[in-house]
């Protein structure tokens, strides 16, 4: 039996919740997810320019399982961009270190409910235009 998964440490959820190619049309074309550890160890190695190391460390993985959430990231981005997928970034088994919300209405991202204020530009304001952004598959 498989030694069970740890949750991977995740500062903050991505701002966007994917990408879609440009100048193709997204009938029936299929989607690729990109898990949210995935994204987060493209953040600290490519965006951030950590090591591995650093990133498995910021991450609280060892440095061969951070190894292989990015180069599994690396075949999904890659995948959809030879195939003109669009990129869904979404679920895996990770831990945020607050709770994060999303607007349901303009998909701005809010730290915690006690810090949402009305978006610009939605026409309501409650906390039922808020989903919580967790860890799914």
């Amino acid at each position: 039996m498989p030694r069970p998964k740890c949750q991977r440490r995740i500062g903050c959820p991505p701002a966007m919740e994917g990408f879609k190619p440009f100048g193709i049309h997204r009938n029936g074309k299929e989607t690729v997810t990109l898990l949210f550890e995935e994204y987060e160890a493209l953040r600290l190695t490519d965006y951030e320019g950590l090591t591995q190391e650093q990133a498995a460390e910021k991450m609280q993985v060892s440095r061969p399982t951070f190894t292989r959430i990015y180069e599994q990231a690396r075949k999904t981005i890659a995948k959809a961009f030879v195939e003109g997928s669009a990129i869904i970034i979404q679920g895996g088994d990770v831990q945020f270190d607050k709770k994060w919300y999303r607007c349901r209405t303009c998909h701005r991202l809010v730290e915690g409910i006690e810090n949402h204020t009305r978006c610009h530009g939605c026409t309501k304001y409650s906390d039922d235009e808020l989903k919580e952004i967790t860890s799914y598959i």
